[in-house]
């Protein structure tokens, strides 16, 4: 990190929230503990598909969750009922002017008008600074309006832009997913790659990041989906990006929700997790763990 008080630059008058969220974040219990009866329950969020179609109709019955190799017993399987909290994450520096910003205002709008009651949503634009525009809420329109008055200018700060859509969600109910839109590699971050990826770890949202230009390729991204258990879809050009987020935002409806409660397991530090579908030949992408006594939970 980039000086002591880089935290409490990232957002401005979100300082004090984000120190906040990230004290939250750390582990509070000793790792000798074991998690007894009564523990909260655990949330996973996971997209099982067959050449690359998300599966539909999976039940308890056809899943199988070891934590730290420990099996658990799934109390519940949901698909697509839960209420939704979606993070824009977009990219307003200069590159993104002209032609580009009108597709992704585009884009954005498509990811408003596939929101369901009872959704929420909040935006977060980045260029070398960031800029927590709407926090998460259920009119829409409050959204719309701060995407007509965004101008891009400037640099570049990708990962601190991330850092401040994960806190966004932190301490929210429901599943939740951050929908980056980005043409290029971060060149005035506080934070570096590890550090973001260590809070991605801690959070409880899954991160879709759509890439053109020379965002392509960019190994952050993909590591970022792997610890959250999102994925990067790379386009050509802008003018792919509203068909790109219809897209993810039904695969992203598609994907199960599984709960269980953790036993016989440590409470604190990094939990393995494992998730298999062992009655069928699927792939399975869903985060490979969580912190005992901070964050993943519903």
């Amino acid at each position: 990190m980039k000086g002591g008080l880089s935290l409490l630059n990232l957002a401005g008058s979100m300082g004090t929230a984000i120190a906040a969220a990230t004290l939250l974040l750390a582990p509070t219990l000793g790792a000798q503990q074991v998690f007894r009866a009564g523990t909260q329950a655990v949330l996973v969020d996971v997209l099982v598909t067959d050449r690359n179609r998300p599966v539909a109709g999976l039940t308890t019955a056809d899943f199988e969750l070891r934590d730290n190799g420990v099996r658990q017993t799934i109390d519940s399987v949901s698909i697509g009922d839960m209420p939704m909290n979606a993070v824009l994450s977009l990219d307003m520096s200069a590159s993104t002017a002209g032609p580009r910003l009108e597709h992704v205002r585009a884009a954005s709008e498509a990811l408003l008008a596939g929101l369901r009651d009872g959704d929420r949503v909040a935006l977060t634009t980045f260029n070398a600074a960031v800029a927590p525009r709407v926090p998460l809420t259920g009119a829409f329109d409050r959204v719309r309006r701060a995407l007509a008055d965004v101008t891009p200018v400037g640099e570049t700060a990708i990962l601190d832009g991330i850092f401040v859509a994960l806190m966004t969600t932190q301490r929210e109910v429901g599943r939740a997913i951050v929908l980056l839109l980005t043409d290029g590699r971060d060149t005035s971050s506080w934070l570096d790659p590890d550090e973001l990826l260590d809070s991605a770890k801690r959070s409880n949202a899954v991160v879709y990041s759509v890439a053109s230009g020379s965002a392509k390729q960019w190994a952050v991204l993909r590591d970022l989906a792997d610890v959250t258990g999102g994925r990067v879809v790379e386009v050509e050009s802008s003018a792919e990006l509203h068909a790109t987020v219809q897209r993810l935002l039904d695969e992203f409806r598609s994907r199960y929700v599984i709960t269980f409660t953790p036993r016989d397991v440590s409470s604190g530090g990094f939990h393995r997790l494992d998730v298999r579908t062992p009655r069928g030949n699927y792939t399975i992408r869903a985060r490979p763990g969580y912190f005992g006594g901070g964050g993943n939970r519903p």
